[in-house]
């Protein structure tokens, strides 16, 4: 599945299988990569090729972009993230407008610093296992 990035370009992230789908069939090890996040080791290869980012704002789907309130397309004037401000604050228990709010907080205040405590807080949580679905 296609995701956007900065300008509105598009990229197909590397994925075990499709985010999101509800799958009978996973196994107990899927469940466990997916709570402690190590499904998300194949977009390593995005961060290699300049499409993602170690740290940012989450990428969308195409679709879901073009209903965004024109406020939100701020959120791609950086890369997308692997782990975000988001994901550190809440994971998957947040609403979406505290994630835009989360994201425009981040393109607005992004520095090495913030990108390190991100990949801090967002490694406690996986740890912790919190907001993981």
């Amino acid at each position: 599945m296609k995701r956007t990035t900065t300008t509105s370009k598009t990229f197909r992230p590397f994925v075990f299988a499709p985010p999101d789908k509800p799958n009978p069939r996973i196994t107990r090890f899927g469940a466990i990569a997916r709570k402690t996040s190590l499904d998300e080791l194949p977009n390593l290869f995005n961060v290699l090729w300049g499409q993602m980012s170690l740290v940012g704002p989450r990428p969308e789907v195409p679709e879901i972009v073009g209903q965004f309130p024109p406020e939100y397309h701020r959120r791609h004037d950086v890369l997308p993230g692997i782990a975000g401000l988001a994901q550190m604050k809440g994971r998957s228990d947040l609403t979406y407008d505290e994630i835009a709010t989360y994201d425009l907080e981040y393109v607005d205040h992004h520095s090495v610093l913030t990108d390190i405590k991100i990949l801090i807080g967002t490694a406690f949580g996986v740890v912790r296992g919190s907001g993981a679905r």
